[in-house]
């Protein structure tokens, strides 16, 4: 056989191996098995921007979920199945965090967008792509939104892959660390009940009781004789009680309402006297007397409800068990105001409710409950009364 000639065989094995590459070339798009930097073969990017503590969180707004088809199909890894939530259900986890890095930046995930290390972003294995989930630490409090756009991680035990800026929010650059994490569901961002900082507010304040003004006061002075007739609506037309001497009538209150004939003045040159209080008196023909009546006296605004006596007893100290979040603000004044909004909306729950400031963060939670379930009935409560989104945790 010549040099430069190939038999079948040899042409058919080159093409196995280049469509053997290609395969294998299509699977690093496709769900990522490992757990990102815990697997040993992934890491931070040699140029790391600046400042990547203050990158804001993603901004949640209404994406649409795929019911079938694309992302929300059921798929295998591993040979395990997972089925993707393909509804605007709650959802809420515990479990481990990891985080992926250079090895991935700029690669395709699963819902076919660019992987960006330095955007807040995860990765989870069922929420709908994309979606919105807020993860927070309990060993230190810290608290971040991302948006999940790729699947992962697949290792047993992790619940959540995040990306280096995230886990750099959290503090997890160290390794696999517990986590909590909350969906925010499109029901959520439409009401804006997933905002948790002081410059929020979770439920709508009471109108304020309508402030009744002082009523106009006229003073009714002796009719000059000759002014004509005074015509005023028929209901107010009633005679007023007669004054005692000849001074001008005290300032009365409007509207005018009925009470007794007013004495007419008289006209000055005609030698009479002025009728005593006791005498009948007397109103020149085809003269009709002004009449007043006094207004109700005001009454004061009802004050607000004074919060439960026993909301000033609540001890400081945090106790183990299972405790409801109601929200987390940078500014204490925020986690007080909704304390008492709290306290009102939920009377019951007034003895449990406690601030608790951690690592610049102030967090009104809701406990302890023995267990999950009874703080779970407590998140009903509060979700129909105050209409926010509480969240359980455990501390231990």
């Amino acid at each position: 056989m010549a040099e430069g000639t190939r038999s079948p065989a040899t042409t058919a094995l080159a093409a196995c191996a280049v469509a053997v590459a290609v395969l294998l070339a299509g699977c690093a798009s496709g769900p990522r098995s490992g757990g990102g930097v815990a697997s040993g073969r992934d890491g931070p990017g040699t140029n790391i921007p600046p400042d990547l503590a203050n990158v804001p969180d993603a901004e949640p707004r209404i994406e649409p979920i795929r019911t079938s088809g694309g992302t929300s199909k059921p798929y295998t890894v591993l040979g395990r199945g997972y089925a993707p939530i393909t509804d605007d259900r709650p959802f809420r986890e515990s479990g481990l965090a990891s985080w992926y890095g250079r090895k991935f930046h700029a690669a395709s995930t699963s819902s076919g967008e660019p992987y960006d290390m330095y955007a807040m972003t995860a990765a989870h294995k069922t929420l709908p792509l994309p979606s919105y989930v807020r993860v927070r630490n309990p060993a230190n409090g810290r608290e971040v939104i991302v948006r999940v756009n790729d699947r992962g991680p697949f290792v047993d035990g992790r619940v959540i892959d995040l990306s280096y800026t995230a886990a750099l929010k959290l503090d997890l650059l160290r390794g696999v660390a517990p986590v909590e994490i909350e969906r925010i569901t499109n029901d959520d961002i439409r009401t804006g009940a997933w905002r948790r900082d002081s410059g929020t507010a979770y439920a709508a304040a009471e109108a304020p009781a309508p402030v009744r003004t002082a009523p106009v006061r006229v003073a009714s002075a002796p009719l000059p004789p000759q002014q004509q007739q005074v015509r005023v609506p028929a209901e107010w037309a009633a005679p007023v009680a007669a004054a005692g001497n000849d001074m001008p009538q005290p300032a009365s209150t409007m509207p005018v309402a009925p009470q007794t004939p007013m004495a007419a003045a008289l006209p000055p040159g005609t030698g009479a006297e002025p009728e005593s209080a006791q005498s009948p008196p007397s109103i020149p023909p085809g003269r009709q007397a002004i009449v007043v009546n006094e207004l109700p006296p005001l009454q004061a605004a009802v004050p607000p409800a004074p919060l439960p006596a026993n909301i000033a007893q609540r001890p400081a100290a945090a106790l183990p068990g299972f405790w409801v979040q109601l929200g987390a603000f940078r500014e204490r004044d925020g986690a007080e105001s909704l304390l008492n909004q709290a306290a009102r909306g939920v009377p019951s729950l007034a003895p449990q409710l406690r601030v608790f400031s951690e690592a610049g963060t102030h967090r009104l939670q809701a406990g302890p409950f023995a267990s999950r379930n009874a703080a779970g009935e407590v998140v009903g409560q509060l979700r129909e009364n105050l209409h926010i989104s509480p969240m359980v945790v455990e501390r231990r």
